[in-house]
């Protein structure tokens, strides 16, 4: 980072293609993704995918070979009935190693040629080094080629037709182009359709409110929807938040918001600190008109592996996931601004190396912290020590171009 910072590795191309950023953690919808991208997208020679495929591909041997024989992984967490109280058992259970969804997409006639041609990049993973879908990302932002335009996403989606070229043009649609992102949360799909033809387009949602949770293990701001489009907007209209599980951009973000490489084992915090770090260094969020993807949304009780439970069996110390999130955490907390995550507060708790380059990887000067918070209509409150979020009525009602 430190050798190409405030460039790009690669030259920018100007031939609209589109990288796509795919971290995935033991995902058995990855081929299908890859499948439906390539599918639906209207210039699929022009789309190439870096992937983190973070599998349990076997037992590690001591020799650091793998043995794929039986059943050397785990399942995730799996509701299996009730107890006498009424409230829901779970168990894990042996599984056989992880489908490489990289290798089932290749494999198949149609898209080898994608593949052989260098479309399709991967950074291979043990899942028992995983260190959460921030560092993944970052990782994955890594495959980046040249590409003119940078999308991330999950790896359990569905596309609509020709989504490529539409996204194209709803990100040039935006006032503020070519420093514009277009970020939202999905509408979601279940099961396998077998005569799928692309996702329904939809009026998009904005990402207008936050909120905390105080049962969470680790409490911080979370982002969420407001209202919708109506389906007569003339253009985009401005939203303050940026979803890590879809965004749209020119591959100029990468260069003025680079992917922080300090957030090992973060799952909650990675949207507010991306939204912050992006429009602080100039860049406006906008929600896209439509819905031109979907996305798997997974209860607990569909028994999918978690990366926080392999985290937990690799020190086989259950819980110590959570207590290593404190403390990273305390890096996205000093940049939101939370008081007892102040560099005074984190020293005193021997823990500096938490800021390490925040400098570098927190919030720009373009804009400041406060015009943030004003923009999104959030406040700290010091007494309490949280985030509160009021209603944000411009978010709302699209009143920003």
């Amino acid at each position: 980072d430190d050798a190409y910072r405030g460039r790009s590795i690669f030259p920018i191309r100007e031939d609209e293609s589109i990288f796509l950023s795919l971290a995935a953690y033991r995902e058995h919808l990855l081929a299908d993704t890859l499948t439906y991208a390539f599918t639906q997208a209207k210039d699929p020679d022009n789309l190439f995918v870096g992937a983190v495929v973070q599998n349990c591909f076997g037992k590690v041997l001591e020799d650091g070979t793998i043995d794929p024989s039986g059943k050397p992984c785990k399942t995730g967490l799996e509701v299996v009935g009730k107890n006498s109280a009424g409230k829901d058992m779970t168990k894990m259970s042996d599984a056989p190693p992880d489908h490489n969804g990289i290798a089932d997409f290749c494999a198949k006639p149609s898209f080898r040629k994608y593949c052989e041609s260098g479309q399709v990049r991967v950074l291979y993973v043990n899942a028992s080094e995983s260190l959460g879908p921030a560092m993944a990302r970052y990782y994955a932002s890594k495959l980046w080629g040249g590409e003119t335009y940078f999308i991330q996403c999950d790896s359990h989606l569905q596309f609509a037709t020709h989504w490529d070229d539409k996204y194209i043009q709803e990100v040039k649609a935006t006032s503020n182009y070519p420093k514009s992102v277009l970020s939202s949360y999905p509408p979601g799909f279940t099961g396998h359709d077998p005569n799928f033809k692309g996702v329904r387009e939809t009026p998009g949602a904005r990402l207008c409110t936050c909120e905390t949770k105080k049962d969470e293990p680790n409490a911080i701001v979370r982002i969420n929807t407001g209202s919708g489009y109506r389906g007569t907007e003339p253009r985009p209209t401005q939203i303050p938040y940026i979803a890590a599980g879809f965004f749209f951009a020119r591959s100029e973000f990468l260069i003025d918001v680079p992917f922080d490489p300090y957030l090992p084992w973060c799952f909650m915090g990675e949207e507010i600190a991306l939204s912050m770090r992006a429009w602080t260094r100039g860049w406006n969020i906008y929600a896209p008109r439509k819905n031109l993807i979907a996305h798997q949304y997974r209860p607990g009780r569909m028994g999918l592996p978690k990366f926080w439970e392999s985290v937990d069996q690799f020190w086989g110390r259950p819980g110590i996931i959570y207590r290593a999130q404190a403390k990273v955490l305390k890096r996205i907390k000093h940049m939101v601004g939370y008081p007892d995550a102040k560099r005074e507060s984190i020293e005193k708790e021997g823990i500096e190396v938490v800021l390490t380059e925040i400098e570098e990887y927190g919030i720009g000067k373009e804009r400041s912290w406060n015009e943030f918070l004003e923009f999104a209509s959030m406040e700290m409150d010091e007494a309490s020590g949280r985030v509160v979020c009021h209603a944000n009525k411009w978010c709302n009602q699209g009143l920003k171009d």
